[in-house]
């Protein structure tokens, strides 16, 4: 039975320069940052390009002044919203200097903030830059990195801005991102987007396009970069094709209007 517009799932994809060997202590150039970044955003192109697939596309204000033709080809079909300047260092200027940048190039406007890793905002500051809601929230705890279980695990509104947090499952809020994505079984992973979506109405999941190449050689540690490139698009393109009949896919602009 399908349900279309009445449940929605909202894929995102944080595209950046590929800077996460840097947080284990691995050497990557800025060039190749770039590159693999880019060789991402490539691969999953098939994906983007698919019919009724809307998505949202959190970029760097700094990869998408290396990349602007290929960030304004996207956004005639996809919202571009901000993932800060640069993925690596961040300033409070930086908001509203991404927002301008990110428009310039795409020429939409951009309404939403991610900041990269999850890293903690100041929602004044966001506010006064410009931007209608936040998804830097991940509702759950994750070791070593944040503990937001005290944080409502939907859309909330908090210093007068939306605030869509990415989806956790409901009882346990075990995080439906791309680790579990990568870590989980599959059909676990399915069966835990399934519930979030019908209990929810939506599921908001978020991914890396530099994921869907072959990262192997940069040392880093197997949970993060197991599976990759082709073996983990095919796991991609099975989530679209299982949620197709489930609900619409849709940017996050579209649906919190």
């Amino acid at each position: 039975m399908t349900q279309h517009h009445s449940r929605y799932i909202l894929l995102s994809f944080d595209v950046e320069e590929f800077d996460m060997p840097l947080e284990y202590g691995m050497a990557i150039d800025p060039g190749t940052q770039m590159e693999v970044g880019k060789a991402g955003l490539d691969a999953i192109l098939p994906v983007l390009n698919s019919d009724g697939i809307a998505a949202t596309l959190f970029t760097t204000a700094h990869f998408a002044m290396h990349y602007p033709d290929a960030v304004r080809a996207l956004a005639a079909k996809h919202e571009i919203a901000s993932h800060s300047f640069y993925h690596s260092s961040f300033s409070n200027e930086h908001l509203l200097e991404s927002r301008q940048q990110l428009e310039q190039i795409s020429g939409q406007p951009v309404l939403g903030l991610r900041m990269p890793r999850m890293r903690a905002v100041d929602m004044e500051e966001v506010k006064k830059a410009g931007y209608r809601y936040d998804s830097s929230i991940n509702p759950t705890w994750i070791p070593g990195r944040y503990n937001h279980l005290n944080l409502p695990r939907t859309v909330y509104t908090d210093h007068g801005l939306t605030r869509l947090p990415t989806s956790v499952s409901p009882h346990l809020r075990i995080p439906l991102f791309w680790l579990s994505f990568k870590n989980f079984p599959y059909p676990f992973f399915k069966t835990l987007v399934k519930q979030t979506l019908r209990k929810d109405g939506y599921v908001c999941l978020y991914f890396h396009p530099w994921e869907f190449v072959d990262i192997s050689q940069y040392g880093l540690p197997a949970y993060t970069r197991k599976p990759c490139g082709a073996p983990l698009l095919e796991r991609l393109w099975q989530l679209i094709k299982d949620f197709r009949e489930e609900g619409e896919f849709i940017a996050i602009r579209d649906y919190l209007q």
